[in-house]
């Protein structure tokens, strides 16, 4: 029978009476289609539309839902995976198909029930296609942060598939070589904090445990370097990647990212504590466990799904972006490779490489003062042929150049100066700044020696937003909502960080027309300047 929105609940059931029990799973809405009387009085007379909005889910995602169990029961297993593999079904079809299955898991649906669908339905499936599929059911309007608790048996799902794919062969000193060396680091790393963990529950002798426990200190001390590791993921990669549409996976990773740091802030401070217990130990092992079950998921979704994706969706170009920006992040115990480099053709215009001097600014800002981390932004992949310029001078066209431009002058309201004398004075001030335009896009930063937030060329061109973890985007939207509608002029923050006092400010910028223009946002580190007492009068450089 062909279902819509105007068929009866009555004439499904008597059709297909499995469907009962599947609407349950759907919305808790539907455990009343349990009761016999309400099915033979209310039943009768209800469509699927007024069915759907009880539940309070689309009509699409009813018919969708009902027709993807109607084909699974109706349709044996090894008939489908026959029309598929001679081609009887669409790539369109194959994608509704694999987007079913997440759904129903996202409405709590048995993984094992799932896997066999999903083996039933396709043998193969691409990293690629792993990626865009999330990112259509988040744009379908599943949010980021419900997607994020879902990963994890995403890949349950997909891994017998996945277990297929070999590892990415890439070059020593590629981006994703690098990152994989520090992966092979990272997980040396876990197993010598798991030894430990092994050690400690049996430890009755008080100076062994003590250094069971300084041990345990020091590993996880040098485990933060991990956060190099993301960084340079959300600060190199992802941008790469959201230029080519890829927004979904990225944000998605980016809040594991979080996660796994939270986590092992938490567990340095609980193994950091005064105080010996079995309680306390066990709960540290426990802790313990869980974060570097977390890691070594991330490193498999990274090896498995990200980084032959980005092989596949990148280009030469993007991956020479990548790697000219990884020196303002930095590497995870590891020294890169120095085998790769990236064939670049040149421009019609210039005999230069086709590629841009790229990185992207670390944590900061709104979000430094949230995590007291770095934060994170990338430049729109466009205007191949004025990278071409930019990769041979060695840094961003941004339209003022350096000695290029002597003789220019530029007019100010009160002098003039040279775009060279312009930069050289930004550059020296006291404090970090960052200018995002009336449209929300970052065009400039200073790139002053020892950034308490260190940037690279790759922020330019990035919208804010993307910016910013998906849990932070709501406070930036709101300062900048507020400076548009002429509401506020400034927001500031001030943060501990490392043993300094930092104090971050966002102001309004506005012209005389008091039109906004633009955001500013000024960083400076204040620890000496509140440490100040009485006056110093005298210069005292002997």
């Amino acid at each position: 029978m062909k279902i819509n929105g105007q068929t009866k609940l009555h004439a499904l059931l008597e059709e297909y009476p499995y469907l009962l029990d599947f609407l349950v799973t759907l919305s808790p809405q539907y455990a009343k289609l349990k009761n016999p009387l309400l099915r033979k009085t209310v039943g009768r007379l209800a469509t699927l539309q007024q069915v759907a909005e009880e539940g309070k889910i689309s009509l699409e995602e009813l018919l969708s839902s009902l027709e993807g169990e109607i084909r699974k029961r109706t349709m044996r297993a090894g008939e489908e995976a026959s029309s598929l593999a001679q081609g009887k079904f669409s790539d369109t079809a194959r994608s509704e198909a694999l987007k079913q299955i997440i759904r129903e898991l996202h409405r709590g649906g048995k993984v094992e029930e799932l896997k066999e669908r999903f083996a039933a339905l396709i043998k193969d499936v691409g990293p690629e296609e792993i990626a865009r599929l999330e990112q259509q059911v988040i744009e379908e309007g599943i949010p980021e942060e419900e997607v994020k608790k879902l990963c994890d048996l995403h890949v349950k799902i997909f891994e017998e598939s996945l277990e297929s794919q070999k590892a990415p062969e890439v070059l020593p000193g590629h981006p994703v070589h690098t990152l994989m060396a520090e992966n092979r680091a990272a997980e040396k790393l876990l197993a010598e904090i798991r030894l430990i963990l092994e050690r400690l529950p049996r430890e009755n002798n008080e100076l062994e445990r003590e250094s069971n426990f300084k041990e345990l200190v020091n590993l996880l001390a040098d485990l933060g370097q991990i956060d190099l590791h993301y960084l340079k993921k959300e600060n190199q990669l992802f941008p790469r990647l959201e230029n080519k549409g890829v927004v979904g996976p990225t944000k998605v990773m980016w809040a594991i990212h979080d996660d796994i740091r939270k986590g092992l802030k938490e567990l340095r401070k609980m193994v950091e504590g005064q105080g010996y217990s079995e309680i306390r130990v066990q709960e540290i092992v426990s802790r313990s466990e869980q974060l570097i079950q977390m890691i070594q998921d991330m490193i498999y979704k990274e090896e498995k799904i990200l980084f032959p994706m980005s092989l596949e969706v990148l280009s030469e170009v993007d991956w020479a972006k990548v790697k000219l920006g990884e020196e303002e992040v930095g590497y995870a115990w590891i020294k890169p490779g120095q085998v790769w480099q990236p064939h670049l053709q040149p421009s019609p215009q210039s005999s230069a490489p086709k590629a841009a001097y790229s990185g992207s600014e670390m944590r900061g800002g709104i979000e430094g003062a949230q995590e007291q981390r770095p934060e994170s932004a990338g430049q729109p992949d466009e205007q191949a042929g004025r990278d071409a310029d930019v990769f041979a001078a060695g840094r961003e066209n941004t339209g003022i150049a350096g000695s290029g431009m002597v003789g220019v002058l530029l007019n100010l309201r009160t002098g003039q100066l040279s775009p060279e004398q312009v930069d050289l004075m930004l550059r020296h001030l006291p404090v970090d700044i960052s200018f995002v335009d009336e449209n929300d896009t970052v065009i400039y930063y200073s790139d002053t020696p020892g950034r308490i937030f260190p940037r690279s060329p790759g922020v330019i061109g990035r919208k804010v937003q993307n910016c910013h973890p998906p849990k932070s985007v709501h406070i930036v939207n709101r300062i900048l909502e507020a400076f548009k509608k002429g509401e506020q002029d400034v927001a500031e923050f001030w943060i501990e960080l490392q043993g300094r006092f930092i104090h971050i400010r966002y102001f309004a910028v506005r012209d005389e027309r008091r039109r906004y223009r633009g955001c500013l946002e000024v960083s400076q580190e204040v620890t000496a300047i509140r440490a100040l007492q009485g006056q110093k009068r005298l210069l005292d450089w002997e």
